[in-house]
């Protein structure tokens, strides 16, 4: 049975506790999240759990109920499933843009240490879409290691870590095949003891291969890419997290063709530092780095100094931010007129009642 410690326990999460502690609770972290049920792991074991009523009635919008990775204070019954009370606060987390609601996240991943950025070096490769996932990690507050795998279909490697180095920005690049279980000894150097690690990528990218050769044996399922595109079949639907033989913690996310942001703030500034350095030297402090007299950045794509595809992405990203900013404001305006008019109606009926 792993030990608080092997799951990540940290002084930090024991503080956190604390409180439930008194309440008889015992401390457990989600390994997997399905939609109605969850999977923790704590020194006594893996058991099933669900999230109690009060939990439940208290979430103000899904990005409160558990997450994989997240550490959590559960009832265990004699028998039956246990009880989730509460769920501490995350230390990082990744969010997106839940599906089909553009105004509430998704956290995807919680309290990871590391984040490998996974890309594979075939047919589907896309820098741009790095500079996404980049931004995602940056956001979540754990440190980003561009993965390039699929290094054994290639003959010039070094080719593509120029493309990557230049949108990395000084982020970690490392070159690993899950058809040669040797140079997975790169990704073991990110982890250790207690320290969790969560695989992002699109899909088709080869991070459940990656996890099957970091676990050791065949636990995720893993499927062909399609040969038209390399792209890949969603083979993950769910987040999983599994301990490593050789010490640390893993979580497998599902493909996701199309990363939505959440709320990125100032992590596109973090993915595109080369810009914001520049934008520094600007005549204008607000310059949108467009067609303003005196643009640094504007100059520096000119003089061949800044690729245009940069300034293209960060343009774009920023042009999101903005649109999803309105979304938001918008509901909220929304969401106060309900709440207006179901107050004002409630007072009408108890002004009747008393008349």
């Amino acid at each position: 049975m792993p030990s608080l410690e092997d799951l990540g326990w940290t002084a930090r999460v024991a503080e956190a506790f604390e409180p439930h502690r008194l309440k008889g609770l015992s401390p457990a972290r989600v390994s997997l999240e399905h939609t109605h049920i969850y999977r923790v792991l704590s020194p006594e074991g893996e058991r099933l759990a669900r999230v109690a009523g009060r939990l439940r009635h208290d979430a103000a919008g899904r990005a409160d109920f558990p997450a994989v990775g997240d550490w959590v204070a559960v009832e265990t019954p004699p028998s039956g499933d246990a009880r989730i009370r509460a769920v501490l606060p995350r230390a990082t987390q990744f969010a997106r843009r839940a599906a089909g609601n553009p105004t509430e996240p998704q956290v995807v991943a919680a309290n990871v240490d590391v984040v490998f950025l996974v890309s594979g070096l075939d047919g589907d490769f896309n820098p741009r879409r790095i500079e996404r996932y980049l931004v995602t990690a940056w956001d979540s507050g754990a440190a980003p290691v561009i993965v390039l795998n699929k290094a054994d279909l290639v003959e010039d490697v070094e080719a593509f870590v120029r493309d990557v180095e230049s949108v990395g920005q000084g982020v970690p690049v490392e070159i690993v095949s899950a058809k040669r279980p040797d140079s997975m000894d790169r990704l073991r150097a990110h982890l250790g003891r207690g320290r969790t690690a969560a695989l992002l990528g699109s899909s088709g990218v080869g991070k459940s291969s990656i996890a099957n050769t970091l676990i050791g044996e065949e636990i995720l399922r893993t499927r062909d890419v399609r040969p038209s595109d390399s792209r890949g079949r969603h083979t993950s639907t769910s987040r999983q997290m599994v301990l490593l033989p050789s010490g640390g913690i893993l979580i497998d996310t599902p493909g996701m063709r199309e990363l939505q942001l959440w709320d990125t703030g100032e992590a596109v500034a973090g993915a595109f530092a080369d810009i914001d350095a520049l934008a520094d030297e600007c005549r204008f402090r607000d310059c949108r780095h467009a067609s303003e007299p005196g643009c640094a950045v504007a100059a520096a794509v000119a003089s061949g100094g800044l690729p245009a595809h940069r300034l293209e992405s960060f343009r774009k990203l920023q042009a999101e931010q903005k649109h999803q900013a309105a979304q938001q404001d918008e509901r909220a305006r929304i969401d106060i007129k309900r709440a207006g008019k179901i107050g004002a109606k409630a007072l009408r009926a108890r002004l009747k009642e008393k008349g």
